[in-house]
């Protein structure tokens, strides 16, 4: 017999669901404690899914609220359903999907979907054939019904419906929704066509079978009236460039004229669709082929869509003009996420590389972040940033007579969109706009005093995308009158300047390093004012322009002057916060780079930063180990905290050297870092690496006695799939050897085999590595890029290769017998990982050991020897007694083969080898 509610029962439900409805704290108090009880009783889901089905006499938010409050108990409780209960609750809705309001559709299909998720796809067998068949109903309700579950399902479990745990259903679903797409409903039409996009990507084979029907009949929907239908048809074409463009391929001019008219569609989500197929095709290596003849026709298109928005004006207050006194809300200040200390490489060429840890963001945040929805304005910016990539300075002919007119445009909305255009194309097109920056760079400088907040917060950011060309010229022509110009604008009246200045100036800090040193105090005047001035939020972004300034001048902060200025604001604000605080993270990360400047200057401050630092890390293991005792009654503490403190001491032994020894001997630094070093986190033990290097070069007498217990640890460690803790662990191995000498003999074994498989990983295809400039789109919050990824991965790579050749290099010279027998397995691979190394302290000591090595095994070198002369030849200025090491062994090999087959032998080189080896070591 058919369940039947109590009336009494039923009358006590719909009460419940009236007063849930009640904007009164207290009611609301109630309430939740009245379900949790009403929880206890098996049948209350069945009354919440017959208010939701059968009462249609009830209004229908009560309804779908009481479809939700159910939707929220099958989440938690389904699994202890009894089965007389999730029968009812499964076929109410089966027999309900077409009921006449949209709402409680929607409600039955969200209801469906969660049961479907919680395994009940398997064990629900007759839904989907259900479903299907529904989809052929006359009744319109019932077929959107069905369609609108569908979509949820095939969002929600879209691979377990290309699998064989179900026999593959998507053999008779996708075809069937194929027919929906000439459906004479546009809202069945979008169902059908979002149906299908939702196996695009992970190449569903049911799909594949099916793709030239699927694409003409998009192709046939390319005018439909519907906008939403407009919107799925750009999403499923964009998708397919990604999987199938050799399906595309033929009809790629019709595609691209199609997309340029639906970039401007009057519907803003049907344009930003459309726009994401000129940031999806750049990435493609047919985009310059396909797209060089209609550039004329995309330039104009993507610049119109840079201009703000009136809605966006509204949201950003573009009217308000000063807004400093306004305390932030919590919902103004975006979630930090410390990036722990990776340690760094000297490049040629470059600064540092700090492989995947590179941090685009800072320097590249758009103004609007209030307006963190990914939009028209920050695609067509994106697109054309990533255009100018592609095309270079062939995108400036179509650019710069629209550029013009823009720049100098007396409405402040189309002045500040030209503004942001020249910000976009700054990276890609760099080369092509040198000529127009004398005049251009000074006419940005104006705009930073223009009235309008929005346009002098955008000048801040074009600017700093110029700022490596600002800095290349004499310091008084652009320099100077900048800096001068940011620093004001750092203490603008308006907070989204102030952001803004403060990001420009900490990218300008990073291009300009020592050229400010001449300007410190003005600079420091200006970022301590600050601080008495700037709500929350700025503060934070306050603290990075300090610390990348401190990065960028390193010990040139150390004068009296300075600290006096500097400390006691700092100081002030470290002790204003407490433990638990958030914002000790960027202050921490701040005082990390200030200690590492300041160097002996800042002893003054060292103990009680030392000693919150140990307390922070020892809090944070301790609510560690109680919760994974006793996870139901303690919260998972937030292990951000102890990384950023790991940092800071890191920073403090680098900065103090010598003189942190004595903080060292007073705490139990070292027992806690052998269980930060054993953590489950990756990026504490990241850190913990960093720091367990930084002590090794400042204070071995107190890591020698741990040494036996730490190796096994970093041996462990040397795994690549987390390639910041790989090269962590790889840099402190080789700062140990250095200090451990012949003692480093027993564990030798234990690293050696690991550091010579990284370095004989297969290398990187090398068009990738031609493409290895650092690419930013992130201003523009773009989704998580590929091609971006992938190149901060293989720079990531590429440092890690280097610094297990430098490690691999500091083992040979303290245990030459151990790892010279191995030469020959590593010696080809290490001398191209170090050619591009700059000359210093750990290039040196890594060739002092090849040196020793070869002395030890000649044999091991003698088929490689053109990559040890190359490697010999990528040194500068290498010490006298390592310019003699490689002068005997480059001699011992001429003498050993004879004059005849030495002259073969160096044919081979390149012109440029030969006469650097011939002009230093004579051979």
């Amino acid at each position: 017999m058919e369940w039947q509610p109590d009336e009494q029962g039923l009358q006590q439900v719909l009460q419940l669901l009236k007063d849930s409805q009640s904007p009164n704290t207290v009611t609301q108090r109630a309430v939740q404690q009245k379900l949790e009880q009403l929880n206890q009783f098996p049948d209350f889901n069945n009354y919440l899914i017959f208010v939701l089905t059968r009462l249609k006499t009830e209004d229908e938010p009560t309804r779908s609220l009481s479809g939700l409050i159910l939707k929220n108990n099958v989440k938690a409780h389904y699994l202890n359903f009894p089965t007389t209960v999730a029968d009812f609750i499964k076929q109410e809705c089966l027999n309900n999907i077409g009921d006449p309001s949209p709402l409680i559709r929607a409600t039955i299909g969200i209801l469906i979907t969660t049961i479907s998720s919680k395994g009940e796809l398997q064990t629900w067998p007759e839904l989907l054939p259900q479903l299907c068949n529904l989809l052929n109903s006359e009744d319109y309700n019932t077929c959107e019904g069905s369609f609108g579950a569908l979509q949820k399902i095939c969002e929600d479990s879209s691979e377990l419906l290309d699998s064989d745990a179900l026999n593959r259903p998507l053999n008779i679903m996708i075809p069937k929704f194929l027919q929906f797409f000439k459906h004479c409903s546009p809202k069945i039409r979008s169902h059908a066509i979002a149906c299908v996009n939702q196996f695009i990507i992970g190449r569903a084979q049911a799909l594949m079978d099916n793709i030239d029907t699927f694409i003409e009949s998009l192709f046939a929907l390319a005018a439909d009236e519907d906008s939403e239908v407009r919107k799925n048809v750009c999403r499923a074409l964009v998708m397919l460039l990604e999987v199938r463009i050799d399906r595309l391929i033929p009809h790629m001019h019709s595609i691209i004229q199609y997309m340029l008219q639906r970039t401007q569609d009057p519907d803003e989500n049907v344009a930003l669709e459309a726009c994401e197929f000129w940031l999806t095709l750049a990435e493609q290596p047919v985009c310059k082929e396909m797209l060089s003849g209609h550039l004329v026709q995309l330039t104009p298109i993507l610049v119109n869509g840079m201009k703000y928005s009136e809605i966006d004006i509204i949201l950003l207050k573009g009217d308000v003009e000063e807004d400093e006194a306004v305390p932030d809300s919590d919902q103004d200040i975006k979630p930090r996420f410390h990036k722990s200390r990776t340690v760094t490489l000297q490049h040629e060429g470059g600064g540092e590389e700090e492989g995947e840890d590179h941090d685009d963001d800072d320097d590249d945040d758009d103004d609007d972040d209030t307006l963190s929805d990914w939009n028209l304005r920050k695609c067509s910016a994106a697109a054309l940033d990533v255009l100018a990539n592609v095309f270079r300075d062939d995108l400036l002919p179509h650019l710069l007579p629209l550029l013009k007119g823009l720049l100098f445009h007396p409405d402040w909305v189309i002045k500040e969109s030209g503004i942001l255009v020249l910000g976009a194309i700054a990276e890609g097109c760099m080369q092509g706009m040198v000529p127009y920056l004398p005049e251009l760079i000074p006419h940005l400088v104006q705009c930073l005093c223009d009235k309008k907040a929005l346009v002098r917060s955008i000048a801040c950011w074009t600017l700093s995308r110029y700022a490596h060309w600002v800095v290349s010229q004499p310091p008084d022509s652009y320099l100077k009158p900048l800096m001068t110009e940011l620093l004001k604008r750092i203490l603008d009246g308006n907070k989204r300047v102030q952001e803004a200045a403060c990001s420009a100036f900490a990218t300008l800090e990073e291009e300009a390093c020592t050229e400010l040193v001449p300007y410190l105090s003005f600079i420091l005047d200006t970022l301590v004012f600050a601080f008495g001035k700037y709500q929350h939020k700025n503060l934070l972004i306050l603290y990075d322009a300090i610390g990348t300034l401190a990065d960028s001048v390193g010990h040139h902060l150390n004068q009296p002057e300075y600290i006096q200025k500097l400390m006691p604001p700092l100081i002030a604000k470290w002790n204003e916060l407490k433990d638990e605080d958030k914002d000790l993270f960027p202050l921490l990360e701040c005082l990390s780079s200030v200690a590492t400047a300041l160097q002996s200057g800042f002893l003054p401050y060292c103990e009680p930063v030392y000693q919150r630092c140990v307390t922070l890390v020892q809090k944070t293991l301790a609510q560690a180990m109680m919760y994974s005792q006793h996870p139901d009654q303690y919260e998972a503490p937030d292990k951000d905290f102890m990384i950023v403190a790991l940092d800071l001491l890191s920073g403090l032994a680098e900065g103090l050297g010598a003189h942190v020894e004595q903080l060292v001997a007073r705490s139990n630094i070292m027992t806690l870092l052998f269980q930060c070093m054993q953590d489950t986190m990756p990026e504490v033990r990241q850190s913990s690496f960093a720091l367990l290097g930084d002590l090794t070069k400042a204070c071995f007498l107190h890591v020698k006695p741990c040494t036996a217990e730490f190796m096994p640890i970093l041996g462990l460690n040397l795994n690549p799939e987390f390639i910041s803790v790989c090269n962590n662990a790889t840099w402190a191995i080789g700062e140990i050897s250095m200090q451990m000498g012949a003692e480093m003999q027993p564990y030798v074994g234990m690293v050696l085999p690991h550091l010579v498989e990284i370095i004989n990983r297969p290398n990187t295809p090398k068009t990738l590595l031609e493409n290895t400039g650092r690419q930013t789109c992130s201003m523009y919050a773009v989704q998580p890029g590929t091609c971006t990824y992938k190149k901060m991965k293989l720079i990531a790579f590429l440092v890690l290769s280097s610094r297990a050749a430098i490690t691999i290099g500091r083992l040979g010279y303290v245990c030459p017998q151990e790892v010279a027998p191995q030469l020959q397995q590593f010696i080809r691979p290490w001398c191209t990982s170090l050619r591009n190394i700059r000359d210093n302290e750990e290039k040196d000591s890594a060739f002092r050991g090849i040196c020793v090595m070869i002395g030890v095994n000649p044999a091991g070198v003698v088929q490689d020897f053109i990559f040890f002369c190359d490697a010999v030849a990528s040194w500068v200025n290498p010490k006298d007694d390592l310019r003699d090491m490689f002068y005997k062994i480059l001699h011992g090999f001429k003498d050993q083969v004879g004059e005849e087959n030495w002259q073969q032998f160096s044919e081979q080189f390149p012109p440029l080898l030969k006469e650097r080896l011939s002009a230093c070591y004579g051979v």
